[in-house]
């Protein structure tokens, strides 16, 4: 029906007048009719092939993973085909690693708010202990006394400054008798050189040579036993009272502590007992039973270190004041087979001349 239309449409014949002009047709109602017609037949026959492929659409749809899509113009190479799966998995690469990057910044932060809450605890530990001791300095503060304890560790310091003294002194004693044992050498080597070159007075340079050897070779022997009175004064004072003293510090530390969290909690407790309050109290109970703990663990520990230090620092003592005593007697009474037998009763090696250089080999 549509062909015949259209070919009765294109055999009409279009007369014109001698104007030029077309002339009116009785087909020309015809014709606007058939080409309505075939417009709406085709607008039917589109639509009803759209919808079919619509639905084959949908039914047996595209897989997306497999969808591409092409950037470019009209007729663009495939180097302009991007996949979609690329994309996705870049998606879950940024995804995985914006996740790791929030993990990290949480972390970070974790350690950032628990070094917060450190200087927080000290600050607030810090303004408590110099409440205590500026109130205990104007007489304001009660404080925890030990006498017994605190009478101990005043004589361990007073012991302590004394024995520093006698060690200052050793020391000195033990430079002026290097600084004369020099001498003697010395002048002995003066005295032998002499007696060879003064026939006349070969005799006596030859004496008093000999005699400056063996002071010199007395004053070696008494420096080794000084030494080693030196050494041991020098440990005992500055190794094993000084240990002794750091304990203390750290005790007088935790019962300075214990005061400032035994007068908060007092505090506490005289104020109103309301809910708040109760909670504070609570909190301020359990602060102050740890801090009693410590402060009782480390008077303990003072209590016992000072008796070890007692027994130690008599036995010591003994033994080195008599050390000092037999070699000075010694010595000054020229008794050089005493001497040596007295280093030999303390187990003291003397070390040979030349024994502080070190060797050739030493020094490659």
């Amino acid at each position: 029906m549509t062909d015949s239309i259209m070919s009765k449409a294109a055999t009409m014949e279009i007369p014109i007048n001698s104007n030029g002009d077309t002339g009116t047709l009785p087909e020309d109602d015809s014709l606007e009719q058939a080409a309505n017609l075939q417009w709406s037949l085709d607008e039917q026959v589109g639509s009803s092939r759209g919808t079919r492929d619509l639905q084959q659409v949908m039914v047996s749809g595209p897989n997306l993973n497999e969808t591409s899509i092409v950037s470019g113009g009209y007729g663009g190479t495939a180097e302009g085909i991007i996949s979609t799966s690329s994309i996705k998995g870049s998606n879950m690469h940024h995804s995985s690693s914006s996740s790791s990057s929030m993990t990290a910044e949480e972390a970070s932060r974790g350690v950032a708010v628990e070094k917060i809450e450190t200087v927080k605890k000290w600050g607030l530990n810090t303004y408590k202990c110099t409440k205590q001791m500026i109130s205990e300095r104007f007489g304001r503060g009660s404080r925890t006394v030990d006498l017994e304890l605190e009478a101990q560790i005043e004589v361990l310091r007073d012991t302590k400054k004394k024995y520093e003294n006698v060690l200052r002194l050793a020391r000195a004693l033990t430079n002026h008798f290097y600084n004369m044992v020099q001498t003697q050498h010395a002048l002995g080597d003066t005295f032998a050189d002499l007696s060879q070159k003064s026939p006349e007075l070969r005799d006596e340079f030859g004496y008093n040579a000999e005699t400056q050897k063996l002071l010199c070779k007395n004053g070696e022997t008494l420096l080794g036993a000084v030494n080693f009175f030196v050494s041991s004064i020098n440990t005992l004072v500055n190794k094993t009272m000084e240990d002794s003293l750091m304990t203390i510090k750290m005790y007088e530390g935790a019962r300075l502590e214990f005061d400032a969290y035994r007068s908060d909690l007092e505090e506490l407790s005289l104020g109103p007992k309301d809910a708040v309050a109760m909670a504070r109290i609570d909190a301020a109970q359990q602060q102050y039973q740890v801090q009693k703990d410590k402060y009782e663990r480390l008077r303990s520990d003072v209590i016992i270190k000072l008796k070890f230090l007692e027994e130690n620092k008599v036995k010591v003592m003994h033994k080195q004041l008599l050390l000092f005593h037999n070699a000075i007697s010694a010595y000054f009474a020229g008794n050089q087979q005493q001497l040596e037998q007295t280093l030999k009763q303390f187990n003291i090696k003397l070390r040979p001349p030349g024994a502080d250089k070190p060797s050739w080999l030493e020094e490659q």
